[in-house]
């Protein structure tokens, strides 16, 4: 189905926070969002959005790249579908990426456009995206992730009265009192939960090969990101062969042949792209069937708004396996108020809706108040 827009742009909103969110690396001290509308010729409109988390004024700049580096290489041209544009899209800024020394932020930019561009595809089919992907099922399994260093108890076992039944605890503050959090935890939401944690790249490798043999009393059905993202893969592999854990990763990996590469060598058992940061769905749906077709399990990294958790839910439903959909325990304004009649997770599982596309309209009147300039 071919694509022809006649506009794109990015909008920009933050929603304050009663207290930071916390990881290992720093903190989040407002909730930022960033969507992109895509517009086709025949008025049909694709919505996305793209991640803009860090650093605080890393919203802003992502917009600005939407529009003025993607929108010359979008509108007013004709592509076969989806992908194509996506392609053109990555070719359009690889040399501006290696010359301002951000392929990351351009890569968030483009994934969120290729979002919408899928969002548009599938409202003009008819269809809903996960459905018209191949999926066999709108439902899927969440976990409660988000959970930091303070008030996780009381935020997981709120979670555990919403029909939550897998639960990650952000991890890396410091041996002695990560192992408490964790204990606490576990000892709260009982033997039989899923629970999984996540470092945020805090660890050495020798600090990560120790910590490792210390978290394998817990039951944890996952460590994720216990070293830097790219670290060389023998220090990765070596994590591997001594954690009793399994190890994830894959939010900070950017670009087929890094994730190929991750899948080959065998030291990550789940993979996780982040769909908003990199990829979008012409990125990271091939690579989460090459990891399901490898024996590995496919969850979605995902912490944002309401539009890229939806995007994730498709992500996840087209590619099928046995994957769970990250959801944030944390409260945040820019996910349910993201639209009018934004899914709610009920018994543990979020229901996708089955209108086109992703399903849902912005309630752009409702996020007006928080809206921001770019």
């Amino acid at each position: 189905m071919t694509i022809s827009l006649r506009r794109i742009e990015a909008r920009v909103y933050r929603a304050p926070l009663d207290r930071p969110i916390r990881a290992s690396f720093g903190a989040m001290t407002t909730r930022p969002m960033v969507l992109v509308r895509a517009e086709d010729a025949d008025g049909t409109v694709g919505w996305g959005e793209t991640w803009c988390n860090f650093p605080t004024v890393g919203a802003e700049h992502r917009a600005r790249l939407i529009e003025s580096m993607l929108e010359p290489l979008l509108v007013g041209r004709t592509y076969a579908d989806a992908p194509s544009a996506y392609a053109a899209m990555e070719a359009g800024t690889r040399v501006l990426a290696v010359q301002a020394g951000e392929p990351g932020p351009l890569a968030q930019a483009v994934a969120g456009a290729d979002i919408a561009l899928w969002d548009l595809v599938a409202r003009r089919a008819g269809k809903p995206l996960w459905a018209m992907l191949g999926g066999r099922s709108g439902r899927m399994p969440v976990y409660a992730s988000g959970l930091g260093p303070d008030a996780a108890v009381a935020i997981a076992q709120a979670k555990r009265l919403e029909g939550c039944r897998a639960f990650k605890l952000k991890i890396g503050f410091g041996r002695e009192r990560d192992l408490e959090n964790l204990a606490a935890l576990r000892h709260a939401i009982g033997p039989d939960a899923a629970l999984m944690v996540d470092a945020n790249q805090a660890w050495t490798t020798d600090t990560a090969r120790g910590m490792a043999q210390a978290l394998g009393n817990f039951g944890l059905r996952w460590l994720e990101e216990p070293i830097i993202a790219d670290a060389p893969a023998a220090d990765w592999a070596a994590v591997a062969a001594s954690s009793p854990v399994p190890l994830a990763g894959g939010e900070n990996l950017r670009g087929r042949a890094s994730f190929d590469e991750a899948i080959a060598g065998g030291a990550l058992a789940v993979i996780q792209p982040d769909l908003a940061k990199w990829g979008g769905f012409s990125g990271c749906l091939p690579v989460a069937r090459a990891a399901i077709a490898a024996g590995r399990r496919y969850c979605p990294h995902y912490l944002g708004g309401g539009i890229g958790l939806l995007a994730s839910a498709h992500l996840l439903a087209a590619a099928g396996g046995d994957g769970l959909l990250e959801y944030d325990a944390q409260d945040n304004a820019l996910r349910e108020g993201a639209a009018k009649d934004f899914p709610r997770v009920r018994g543990g599982e979020f229901a996708l809706p089955d209108r086109p596309g992703l399903g849902v309209d912005p309630d752009l009147d409702g996020l007006e108040r928080f809206r921001v300039p770019h």
